[in-house]
């Protein structure tokens, strides 16, 4: 067992190390040639005896990726397009980083007394160069965005404040005059949009009522890019005009039906002995007293009274372009909200009740809720669906 076990050891490490290479070589026909110097780097790192094919593998992958990045660079600026600097800086910054990682392990030499050859170039200063040319790019381009966003482009105000943000987060924290150029882009991408209700129907709705509804939540109604007023604000230059209309309201009469019923059921009310023909009680063969169950017939009478109430709402949502006051989106909306009791009482067996009837027994009727009452409350469930079709709508952008 032993001898197999030294002489499968030497084919194990063979073959790992077979593997290794096939790996590094793998990346590198691929043209993954990072993959191939992060592989060789890990496997060279603090070794002191370090394998010639890994230091080869590093050598090799390290000229193509350099050669690859600086023909790309080359190309990207021969092209003469300012907006080619943003990938230019990011090929400058992967060099960096290529150089960071294998720097620390030159001079490189193998056990076998291989020295390597590695390119270093002043990625430093090419980076920088690089950097402040997409920066300038950004915002060479994100002002002529806010110059079409001075013509009522939202979408290109938006674009603009993206990439103005992006020279802060890649680039330089505080660039020119981009923190104005933000609040600038800010307020000429957002959409201002006023909410109003607007009683159509022919009742006469509480000031509650419309209170419930433009409480429906700014919060809940704002976004990135778009922003809700229910007062009309002076100096607030509103985009869209969101009107919500009532058109019908119809509140029914409070009805109440009685109604009578009987519950009953068999039930087992003790035992009866049996007999013999001179009146004994008969006994079992182990001497115990035979007996039938006792079955008898209950009854209860229930009187039940059930209210209800109902009130229906129906409306629509309207979405107009402010400045022109021309309609852009109509959206149905409705609810109801509906109030029933149960009351009820008995006389009879109590045992005889059905479960519904006992969950009622007891109940005692209800005053009928105010209608006012009741429209508030369809107010505050209109709420969400309000809420639900403007984030629907296309309309706003």
């Amino acid at each position: 067992m032993f001898a197999k076990a030294r002489l499968l050891a030497p084919v194990l490490i063979l073959s790992f190390l077979l593997t290794s290479c096939q790996t590094a070589q793998k990346f590198v026909e691929s043209g993954d040639y990072d993959s191939a110097i992060e592989f060789c780097v890990r496997k060279l790192r603090g070794k002191s005896k370090k394998k010639t094919e890994y230091v080869r593998g590093l050598e090799e992958a390290f000229a193509r990726a350099q050669a690859r990045d600086l023909s790309t660079i080359n190309q990207l600026v021969a092209d003469d397009r300012p907006e080619n600097w943003e990938r230019v800086n990011n090929i400058h910054r992967d060099m960096a980083a290529r150089q960071r990682l294998v720097s620390p392990l030159t001079p490189l030499v193998s056990k076998d007394g291989y020295r390597a050859k590695f390119n270093f170039l002043d990625v430093g200063t090419l980076e920088r160069d690089s950097r402040n040319k997409a920066a300038e790019y950004l915002y060479n381009h994100a002002k002529d965005l806010l110059a079409r966003a001075e013509t009522g482009d939202k979408i290109a105000a938006r674009e603009a404040y993206r990439q103005l943000l992006d020279i802060g987060r890649k680039y330089y924290r505080d660039y020119k005059d981009t923190d104005q150029l933000l609040k600038t882009a800010r307020e000429l991408g957002t959409s201002y949009v006023l909410f109003e209700v607007k009683n159509q129907s022919d009742k006469v709705l509480p000031r509650t009522f419309f209170d419930r509804v433009l409480a429906i939540g700014k919060s809940d109604l704002d976004s990135e890019w778009k922003a809700y007023y229910f007062n009309a604000e002076p100096g607030v230059q509103y985009d869209y005009r969101v009107v919500f209309k009532v058109r019908d309201v119809d509140i029914s009469p409070e009805r109440v039906h009685e109604r009578a019923y009987v519950d009953e059921k068999e039930i087992q009310d003790g035992w009866d002995y049996v007999l013999d023909s001179k009146g004994n009680v008969m006994k079992d063969t182990l001497g115990n007293d035979i007996k039938t169950p006792r079955k008898v017939h209950i009854r209860a009478k229930v009187l039940e009274v059930f209210q209800s109430k109902a009130a229906r709402l129906t409306g629509f949502i309207e979405v107009y372009d402010a400045g022109k006051n021309t309609l852009l989106d109509n959206r149905n909306v409705a609810t109801e909200i509906l109030f029933e009791n149960y009351a009820s009482t008995f006389t009879g067996d109590k045992r005889a009740l059905s479960e519904e009837s006992k969950h009622r027994i007891g109940n005692t009727p209800l005053p009928f809720p105010r209608d006012e009452d009741m429209l508030v409350q369809a107010a505050d469930r209109l709420k969400p669906n309000l809420r639900d079709e403007l984030r629907k709508s296309r309309a706003i952008l």
